[in-house]
């Protein structure tokens, strides 16, 4: 009865070690790829806030698999491809989809 007892115990570790080891994030990716996109969109967030030319604060990024995202709006279309620019210029960035508009001048 304990040897039973001890395969059960054992199954059951075996069990939950085999379903934490298959943990991933959502989309399917592994936690490595989802911190460095995370960094991805930190360098490439911290990268417009530096930029005296363009306001980083009205501009929106994410990242997936190292496809960045800029969403949001500026004043100019020079500001919008200066956006686009730093975030190339960003180590591990594959592809910028811009997405950002220019307002309109009144």
């Amino acid at each position: 009865m304990l040897n039973v007892k001890k395969m059960l115990g054992f199954g059951f570790v075996l069990i939950i070690l085999a379903s934490l080891l298959a943990c991933q994030t959502p989309a399917g990716r592994s936690p490595g790829e989802f911190f460095d996109d995370s960094g991805i969109t930190t360098r490439v967030k911290s990268a417009l806030l530096a930029d005296d030319s363009i306001s980083g604060f009205a501009i929106g990024v994410k990242t997936f698999e190292g496809e960045v995202n800029l969403t949001g709006a500026v004043d100019t279309p020079q500001q919008r491809q200066r956006a686009e620019e730093l975030a190339y210029n960003v180590d591990g960035v594959r592809q910028v989809n811009n997405q950002l508009v220019v307002r309109q001048q009144q």
